[in-house]
């Protein structure tokens, strides 16, 4: 079974796009664009039919990779004309001078336009040839009418976290418990192994977490430990992964790592999970094994895993062999998937309970299965669909996991196409993955999967749309949420989704380890593993990467990426979209990053011994992301890069001062920008107003800030502000202060913030005016956190409309509620802790601002829900 996204759509939107118009008028070549436009409609038609056709015939399947590959060269060529149009665009800014034209001499218009003909030309040969084929394969041209289903909009699930959701495993939770209870008096080591074995899917993880937060689990052991282990079971990564669980540290030294690791377990009854473990060589436990006996008496090691082998190997010699998993009970499969399917009433739908009966039979009792083909049906009363899932002939296939793949296959099949292209990329990154979400947004972004058809919507919200879509569908599981609830999600992706993803993008995502012998053509997306990244030998392989799109290094603290090695890469990928260099310990940026003309996302934060970026980053006009966090020994900015016309995100960890003179102010198409730990940095930019579409401004671990600029105030499309650890930070100072250059009517722009999150800013005393003129009716979440000296909520606060979520917490001297607090309806959520005197004013029945607050659904005090 080979692949079924595909970038044909993407395709004819561009081809579409107004955008395009006046440069394919320019270049001559709208004819040659129109045909190759007609004949991609024309096999577009027939896609949907040849996908589901190919699981039987090879020759088609070898077609449909012929198309793809011509799709994304096509894709490639195309993107010129983004890339000069932007080119055009900083040519005409203003006070450009001589020098700078220079800087862009290499685009001569009258070559560019010979170029471009040439190319398009080939293009649509190369696709008026695989046009003719499709007459080979009878295929037949339709819609499909099942992928046009679309799911009401609800809440991401929190899969397997919640123990309601995990339904049927009681007797074996218990069963397991009583097996850590047990006492190792008969046993010659302190320590012993009770592994969990079972079919991927089944719910390992998901009973080995039922049973970790069990109350009675929480008083038998001092120390509880949670790491995923996965593919990696090297001595050095699993001591790392121990000590930061417990100490929240981390350490390099292979020595120190076993010092910390015997200290933390010394003489404490504790309990390491270890979960989903693959390693079946014996010697490598045992070595490991040595370094955990420390612990006292009763200490248990709990393991999940796909493998007796590895059961057999970790588990105690004399003791326990393995609880073995078994699938789950018919019915208790029977009632989650209902629960996944219905909303509501499904009594009502009797004959979609029918059919749900057969869909589950053949699930084979794995939960996963069962949870994904619940969420595919969730809310829809489609008889046709119903069947035409129960009857796909995917569940004829032989699989090597029952049940299993031929569900996920099904629910991936359903996709729309652009959230197909998600799934499959997120094959790039290594299987228990902890994803962020802004991170995975700003990557899809990059390439391009991104589909907007309404121009005052964001692409960062289409993003998200698409990744809570993709959570509702049980394509994430593990989802928690940021701190106090802020809105960036992290989670994971179950293995065996990981290995759907894959599946369907094999011949395009590679990853490079020591078996690697050649790096095949059709290989667009390269992940280098810790290992690879630093050795030479491994330059044989770059022969060709002419149409690499991603290139991602990895490395740990006795594997430093090579700097040949980065700069070999760089200088043959020249359709680089995305580069990650995050943590590679590179000392200079390689000045041909200019070249990669199509990069919209580059990343070379917590590389802490780069001083200068190349003056050449600033030709990088498609630019969308610039993550420099934790660059801390970088002195400056290029002065040029105000020219990046299209960077929407701008992390940054600098030496400087100040930013007067960094050009940032000049970066109209800015949503997102994060000031993160610039210890020197005093003074930020005036005219911070001109960033027209900032949304998100956030600022963090930078003590010597004094002042923010007062042109903050109107910074008009401003939603989210987060300001965090700057101990010399005084919000009122110099907000009197109009900004220089204040040359138009500001009376009606303000910010519309919709989230304020403060936290450790000891100059705060109150909550500035002007932090919430003009969000009145915007204001949803406002969060003061560990603010020593702050002492009073504004009265305006009873004017806040649209106000849900308030937290104050650590804020010893705020002594009361403001009057009038009664009146802001729409809260839903009040939390307040570690600020005594408030707290004891708005205890329930006789505090003093108890009438104030008891409106409000939820109320905690001190961790403690009121009501």
């Amino acid at each position: 079974m080979v692949e079924s996204f595909f970038p044909i759509e993407k395709l004819l939107e561009k081809l579409g796009s107004f955008a395009y118009e006046e440069l394919l008028l320019f270049c001559g070549v709208k004819n040659d664009l129109q045909k190759l436009k007609e004949t991609l409609t024309t096999v577009k038609s027939v896609v949907l039919d040849a996908e589901e056709k190919q699981i039987h015939n090879r020759r088609l399947s070898n077609w449909l990779g012929k198309l793809k590959d011509a799709c994304y060269d096509a894709e490639d060529v195309l993107d010129e004309f983004e890339v000069e149009d932007l080119r055009r665009q900083v040519m005409k800014q203003r006070s450009i001078g001589r020098k700078f034209r220079n800087f862009f001499g290499s685009s001569n218009p009258i070559a560019f336009r010979f170029r471009m003909g040439h190319q398009i030309k080939k293009i649509r040969e190369r696709f008026d040839e695989i046009a003719k084929l499709r007459g080979e394969f009878n295929l037949i041209e339709r819609l499909d009418d099942h992928r046009l289903v679309v799911h009401k909009e609800r809440e991401p699930i929190h899969s397997f976290v919640l123990s309601s959701d995990i339904i049927g495993r009681d007797k074996d939770r218990e069963n397991i418990i009583e097996l850590l209870m047990q006492t190792s008096d008969g046993e010659s080591e302190t320590v012993s192994v009770v592994p969990i074995v079972g079919l991927g899917g089944l719910g390992k993880t998901a009973l080995a977490k039922l049973v970790y937060n069990d109350q009675r689990v929480e008083e038998h052991f001092e120390l509880k430990i949670w790491i995923c282990v996965s593919e990696d079971f090297s001595e050095r990564q699993i001591m790392t992964k121990i000590i930061n669980f417990v100490t929240g540290e981390n350490q390099s030294n292979l020595d120190q790592l076993q010092k910390v690791l015997r200290y933390s377990l010394k003489g404490k009854r504790y309990l390491l999970v270890m979960d989903d473990v693959w390693n079946e060589d014996p010697e490598a436990w045992c070595k490991l094994k040595s370094l955990l006996l420390g612990g006292a008496n009763g200490s248990k090691i709990l393991v999940t895993t796909r493998s007796r082998k590895v059961a057999s190997i970790m588990g105690t010699r004399g003791g326990t062999t393995g609880f073995n998993l078994q699938g789950l009970p018919f019915e208790d499969c029977l009632s989650l998937f209902m629960k996944c399917a219905f909303k509501e009433e499904r009594d009502k739908h009797p004959n979609l309970v029918k059919i749900g009966v057969e869909i589950v039979k053949k699930c084979g009792g794995i939960p996963l299965a069962v949870r994904t083909l619940g969420s595919l049906l969730y809310d829809s009363t489609d008889e046709h669909f119903w069947e035409y899932v129960r009857d796909n002939e995917i569940w004829q296939l032989e699989q090597k996991e029952s049940g299993i793949l031929p569900a996920l296959r099904l629910s991936y099949d359903q996709l729309p196409p652009r959230l197909k292209q998600c799934v499959a990329y997120c094959s790039i990154f290594p299987k228990d993955f902890k994803f962020d979400s802004y991170d995975l947004v700003q990557f899809w972004m990059a390439h391009g999967l991104l589909q907007s058809h309404n121009k005052k919507e964001d692409l960062e919200d289409i993003g998200m749309r698409y990744l809570k879509e993709l959570l509702s569908r049980s394509f994430f599981q593990d989802l928690t949420f940021g701190m106090f609830g802020l809105e960036v999600l992290t989670f994971k992706m179950h293995d065996l989704m990981h290995d759907l993803a894959m599946l369907v993008a094999k011949d395009e995502f590679l990853v490079v380890n020591s078996d690697c012998q050649s790096i095949p053509k059709s290989v667009r997306h390269l992940s280098f593993a810790a290992a690879n990244a630093s050795r030479n030998d491994f330059s044989s392989l770059l022969s060709d990467l002419g149409r690499v799109r991603t290139i991602c290094f990895s490395t740990d603290d006795d594997e430093k990426t090579s700097q040949s090695f980065v700069e070999s890469c760089i200088s043959k990928s020249q359709f680089l979209r995305v580069l990650n260099l995050s943590e590679s310990s590179i000392e200079v940026c390689s000045r041909k990053m200019g070249n990669l003309k199509h990069m919209r996302y580059l990343d070379l934060s917590r590389n802490s011994k780069i001083k200068k970026l190349p003056k050449s980053i600033c030709e990088l006009q498609s630019l969308e992301t610039l993550d420099l966090a934790g660059c801390l020994e970088l002195e400056e900015l290029p002065k040029d890069i105000k020219y990046l016309v299209n960077l929407r995100v701008l992390v940054l960890t600098t030496k400087q001062k100040s930013l007067q003179e960094s050009g940032i102010r000049s970066l109209g198409s800015l949503r997102s920008l994060k000031i993160f730990g610039c210890r020197d940095l005093e003074h930020l930019f005036e005219e911070i107003d001109q960033l027209s579409v900032l949304r998100t401004l956030s600022i963090e671990s930078c003590p010597r800030l004094i002042s923010l600029p007062p042109a903050i105030k109107y910074l008009s499309s401003l939603e989210n502000l987060y300001l965090a650890r700057c101990e010399s930070l005084d919000l009122n100072l110099n907000m009197e202060i109009e900004g220089e250059g204040s040359h138009h009517d500001r009376k009606n722009t303000r910010p519309h913030l919709r989230r304020v999150f403060i936290m450790e800013i000891t100059q705060l005393l109150e909550l500035p005016q002007w932090l919430l003129q003009g969000s009145t009716d915007t204001l949803r979440d406002l969060f003061i956190v560990s603010c020593p000296n702050f002492m009073a909520l504004p009265r305006s606060l009873k004017d806040l409309e649209a106000l849900e979520t308030l937290v104050i917490a650590r804020c010893p001297k705020l002594s009361s509620l403001p009057e009038g607090m009664h009146h802001v309806t729409t809260l839903k959520l009040l939390t307040i802790g570690g600020c005594p005197a408030l707290s004891e004013r708005c205890k329930p029945p006789t505090g003093e601002d108890w009438p104030k607050i008891s409106h409000i659904p939820q109320v905690y005090l001190d961790g403690e829900m009121i009501k």
